[in-house]
């Protein structure tokens, strides 16, 4: 591999030593540098000719990416686009448009000027937004980058007493960011929520809420007609089960929470004062079976 293709590889900058390890010479890299191949950053950062904006800005400032601004190079979901950049910068200077972090306590990323998956999520939970920060949370426990208790452990004391409460709210198993968002809403709105639940007939739904109402999250794929028609049949399943079924998507969840879970509340008022069945059964309704 020539220098060009390692820089692309590392997203278009590293530093001195990590050329040296990879097996390029000194003269290797000034030969670069002096055919128009490579870029000086400067004292031993070289980039390629269209490296990560991120990794360079996090590289001029002596620093490492971390909270929003390294969710990405963890694969981490979020809400929104980073904005501001967020670093944690070895000397302390504040910087123009950055906000800053105080200082990284674990190991780093191997290779990129990245703060390691603990120190993000730490930063993440002390300054975002609660929900913003929880799905950065449970997407890395979902993968088992780490564990709840790891990070509880690190956020002691009175003044962490509302991030641990965050933590509480990540699930075991989720496979999306519209099921943990979903999860909190409506565990915040005071109502029994059981996550991927195998209902007989139906299959694993997403939520079952109060035991008798399934919430489906949809994403794009479902849209597909082979999916709504199987959706469709589930919900006929859900139906003859004596259970309702409500859908929501992206824009539900993440937007308009206060509207689903508006709706939720609606339809299981609904069901306890009988307005899906009369209040006394009538059994000529039926035809005999």
């Amino acid at each position: 591999m020539n220098i060009e293709n390692f820089l692309r590889s590392r997203l278009g900058a590293a530093t001195t030593r990590t050329l040296l390890n990879a097996g390029f010479t000194r003269r290797m890299v000034a030969n670069a540098v002096m055919d128009g191949r490579v870029n000086r950053l400067h004292r031993g950062v070289y980039t390629s000719k269209e490296p990560d904006p991120d990794v360079v800005a996090a590289f001029r400032a002596d620093g490492l990416l971390t909270c929003i601004s390294a969710a990405r190079f963890y694969r981490l979901w979020s809400l929104r686009d980073s904005g501001p950049l967020h670093l944690s910068c070895s000397t302390g200077q504040a910087r123009r448009g950055v906000v800053h972090h105080g200082a990284c306590l674990h190991p780093a990323h191997p290779y990129l000027p990245v703060a390691g998956v603990a120190d993000v999520l730490i930063h993440a939970l002390r300054c975002l937004p609660e929900l913003e920060a929880l799905v950065m949370v449970q997407s890395a426990v979902s993968q088992a980058l780490l564990v709840t208790d790891f990070l509880r452990s690190k956020l002691p004391g009175n003044r962490n007493g509302k991030v641990r409460e965050t933590l509480d709210l990540v699930l075991p198993r989720a496979d999306s960011l519209l099921e943990v968002l979903a999860h909190a809403h409506f565990t915040r709105a005071g109502l029994r929520v059981r996550m991927h639940v195998d209902v007989p007939g139906v299959g694993e739904v997403d939520c079952l809420v109060n035991e008798c109402l399934i919430v489906e999250l949809d994403g794009g794929t479902h849209l597909e007609p082979k999916q709504v028609k199987k959706d469709q049949y589930r919900n006929n399943a859900g139906m003859r089960g004596g259970l309702l079924t409500l859908h929501y998507y992206y824009d539900d969840v993440v937007h308009q929470p206060e509207r689903m879970v508006g709706e939720v509340l609606t339809v299981l008022r609904n069901r306890e004062v009988g307005r899906f069945a009369p209040a006394r059964y009538a059994p000529w309704w039926v035809p005999p079976s």
